[in-house]
Formats: structure tokens, sequence, C-alpha cells
């Protein structure tokens, strides 16, 4: 539980209960005075922010699930209620919002999703096994020929070429099958629809295989959509198999993606004016009549005989459209084919920049004292072009930076800057780097040589710190991709606040809370 201040700029917290610290891993003197917009991350919807900001500026109360990070950079999911809080008079005095953690939930819809994913790829194993049996009789009949010709060098060659094609045919359609079983939460980005489709063609292709024509009328340099990639390739796959099961005597099934704009037909779309991109698929098959198709996204509604289809291929797509802030529709007729569009926003990446702003973090980049020398850093990265970015950053307000492209070399430059005299204040590290010594290694090293020195992390897998190491207690962990505020932010925060040596708190009696 926390409450936040509306009467002071940028609404600070100015209590929270140590179950909300518990669940954040920050100290109390980490959070008051703070805008809560510190637990977002690299993976949080900007959509879900914009929410709540409107909740305040509206002094409405409001449930929401939204991804947070806590202090060593793992992600949760935050189920938060927050609400006005009014004196006798009726002014708004405080924000209250509770936190539920919901990950363990979360998962579970993840975990289920998951299995009905490999549900649709089990569909696909009688035509896969056919087209992988094609394919290695090629390429040993092949391998058969070439031994009987093999002092024929233009035979020999043609054997060769054929039996390569076929392996790399079979090693592309492996690829493309498990980058499509892989698991992982619904991590939306910017994609291009186009070049997400041409991906899998070889898949799609499979799926129809003998029963229809595969066509793809895909529209070059379209707009970016903010989707993830791995759902959409399901939804997609789902749509196109249940095309294929409507079309027994063949025709053409053919994917559409071009860009459109909805202006005064998007309130009967029910979507906001605006640009959008279309994933349109059509078949020539059976079709549908009006009262089947107006059940089609039900889940667990077939029409297909017992054992071919589970009845939610197509909602489970409705579902993840419409979770993109999008919308799926259904247009057929019986002995006239079906239509499915998937319409998404344009995506706008600068939009979203210019909206998160530099003040993201509820931090303001403070002048350094100028009676002191500037505190010195340490940088480590194994990527030279990273490690001079970080490095600039700091530079640029004032800090003097040190950078070192391993482990072994930051523990080295560290021990000579203690010889003299002229010791490090930060050290700021990457996590995953080669060689023997990563990031929690060099953190556990420098801590050994010296207790006090605060030390920040960061990760681009911070999804799960799946590291065969010790880990510290309480790590201070900066996600990947970070925006150059969020560094000043964070490396300023440590430098006043120190090393955190031990636990500072009693924790709560119960924890925080979890569904």
């Amino acid at each position: 539980m926390i409450l936040a201040d509306p009467r002071q700029d940028d609404t600070p917290i100015v209590f929270a209960n140590n179950a909300f610290l518990d669940l954040t891993g920050y100290e109390e003197s980490e959070v008051l005075g703070r805008n809560c917009r510190f637990l977002q991350g690299s993976g949080t919807d900007p959509e879900h922010v914009a929410k709540l900001r409107e909740a305040v500026h509206e002094r409405k109360p409001i449930a929401i699930e939204i991804l947070n990070y806590r202090r060593d950079g793992t992600p949760f999911w935050n189920a938060v209620f927050m609400g006005p809080v009014h004196d006798p008079a009726g002014e708004v005095i405080y924000f209250f919002a509770s936190q539920l953690d919901v990950t363990q939930r979360r998962e579970a819809e993840q975990q289920f999703r998951q299995a009905q994913k490999m549900e649709a790829i089990g569909q696909l194993t009688a035509g896969l096994a056919h087209d992988f049996n094609n394919l290695l009789h090629v390429i040993t009949g092949s391998l058969e020929r070439l031994a009987a010709k093999r002092h024929d060098d233009r035979a020999f060659e043609r054997y060769m070429a054929a039996a390569t094609a076929a392996a790399e045919r079979g090693a592309k359609l492996t690829h493309q099958l498990l980058a499509f079983a892989r698991r992982g939460r619904l991590e939306p980005k910017g994609t291009d629809l186009s070049e997400l489709v041409n991906s899998i063609a070889e898949l799609l292709e499979t799926s129809v295989g003998d029963k229809a024509t595969l066509h793809l009328n895909l529209q070059r340099r379209l707009p970016l959509v903010k989707v993830d990639a791995t759902h959409l390739e399901m939804a997609l796959l789902n749509v196109v198999v249940n095309a294929r099961d409507a079309s027994p005597v063949g025709g053409a099934i053919t994917i559409t993606t071009r860009e459109i704009h909805l202006n005064g037909n998007a309130a009967a779309r029910h979507l906001k004016p605006g640009h959008y991109v279309l994933l349109c698929i059509t078949d020539e098959g059976t079709g549908m009549a009006s009262h089947i198709a107006a059940r089609a996204t039900e889940p667990f509604f077939t029409t297909k005989a017992r054992g071919e289809g589970t009845g939610l291929g197509l909602a489970m797509a409705h579902g993840f459209v419409q979770q993109s802030g999008g919308r799926l529709e259904i247009e057929s007729a019986v002995g006239r084919g079906t239509t499915i569009r998937m319409l998404f926003p344009r995506y706008e990446p600068e939009a979203e920049r210019t909206d998160q702003g530099g003040d993201a973090t509820g931090y303001q980049a403070r002048p350094l004292d100028a009676s002191t020398a500037p505190p010195l850093i340490l940088v480590v990265d194994d990527s030279r072009e990273a490690a001079a970015m970080a490095g600039e950053a700091l530079q640029e307000v004032g800090y003097r930076v040190v950078i070192a492209h391993s482990a072994e070399e930051a523990l080295r430059r560290f021990d000579e800057a203690a010889a003299s005299g002229d010791a490090f204040r930060l050290v700021f590290s990457d996590v995953i780097m080669p060689g023997g010594t990563n990031g929690i290694v060099l953190a556990e090293q420098v801590r050994s040589r010296d207790p006090g020195v605060p030390i920040l992390l960061t990760t681009g897998y911070n999804d799960e710190m799946a590291i065969d190491t010790p880990q510290p207690q309480a790590m201070d962990v900066l996600g990947k991709p970070y925006r150059r505020s969020e560094l000043i932010d964070r490396v300023q925060a440590a430098l006043r606040r120190g090393a955190r040596t031990g636990p500072e708190r009693q924790k709560s009696d119960f924890g925080h809370a979890k569904a």
C-alpha cells in the first residue's frame, strides 16, 4: 500500500508500507518523494501508463494490471487499485494505491496459451511429416545417384544442388517451428506485418499443403504496428489452417497487408479514427452462414468433426487482436468463402518517446557540487559502443568516467584507482559479458574489496537473471534498453544512497500480496 500527495509537484509517494517494499525490493528512503513511475520499465505498456495518468488528472479511481519492475530489474505483473482520498470538504488530499502481485496467475494464463499453441502445431504434424519425407526422399535419392554419377561432373553438381536445397529447406522449416513454439510472455514491439508474413511463408505454405493455393499480396514499407510477433504468428496460422479446412475442393487462400485510414467509419468498427494496418486472410471455401459467423470467435465453438478442431483458433486470434488495440472482423457467406480482417493501429514510436519524456523516472538530474572533485565512475561493458554511450552520458553531466571492456580489466582499474588514492565512487556494469567473470561475479569481487562502493548493473535479460553464480543481496539493476535520463537518475540515486550492505528494515509479517 502507498499514499501519494497530489498537492506536491509530481504527486510523490509520502507513505509506503513494508509489504510494498517487500514487493519492489526498495527501501523506504528510496521510495519516499518519488513519483511511482520509477517502477516502470522497457516492457511497460504506454497505454496502461496513460490510463493511470488520466485517472490521476481526473481524480478518479482506477483498477488496472500493469507490468512493473523490481529494484533488481525483474518484472512482475502488478494489479493496481488506485483512488482519491478526500477530506471532509471534498478536496483530494491523497491518492491511495494497493498493489497485488498477479504474476503467477498471468503465467498460468500464458501456459494455457502455450498449450493451445502446441496443439495447433500438433495439428500440422501429419502434413509436416509428409513434407519432410519428401525432402528426405530428395536427399537420399540424390545421394544414391551421386554414388553412381561421381565421374559425371554435370550430373554430380545437379544432384548435389538438389540435396543441398532440400536440406536447407528442411532446416528452415525446423527453425521456423522452433521459433513458433518458443515460450515467452506477451511482449509487443514495433513490427512490419509484411515482413512477418514473409518470415513464416514456408510454414504457412506447408500448412496449406496441396488442398489450396497460397497467395501473398503484401504492401512493402508498411508502417509498424505494436504487437507480439510470436502471438500474431500463432493467430495467423490458426486462421490459415481454418481457411485450408474450409477449402475441401481447393481454391485460393490470399493473405493481404496494406495501410488504411479510418475516419467517419471508425465508430461503426468500434475503433478510434486514425491510421491502421490491415492483415486480411481470404479463402474461396464453403463459407459460413450468418448465425455461424456470429459465433465463430466464441471459445470452443467449432463446426469441425470431433477430434479435428478445438474451437479455440479464432477465439485466441480475436482475443489477441483486441489485446493489441485492434479489431478482428469476419465476413462470410455460404458458398462464397470467408474473409478475416485484423486491424491494428499504426505504431508511432516517436510520439511514445515524446510522451514518456526525460523525467519518466521521477528523478531530476541534480547539478554536481563544484567545490569538490566530481565522482569517479567505472563503466564496464564488453560492447564498446554501449560503454562509450554510457560514458558520454555521464561525462556530459560532470562525472569522471573510466571505461573497461571486461570484468578482469575492470578489477585491475579498480585496484589501480584505489592505490592512487582517487578511488571509484560507483561501478556501472553489464551483467552478461564473455569470459569467466560476468557482472554479478564482478559485483561480488568489488564488494569484497570495498563494501561501501555502490554497484549498478544493467542487462537486457532482466526477465530472469538465470546465471549460475551466487547473486549479491539487493541487486540494483537497470534494464536495457534504458534512456540517458534513466541512467543518470539511477547513478545519482545510488551515489546519494551509497552501498546497501545489509537489511535496513524489518520485513512485513506476511510479505507482499500475491494472486
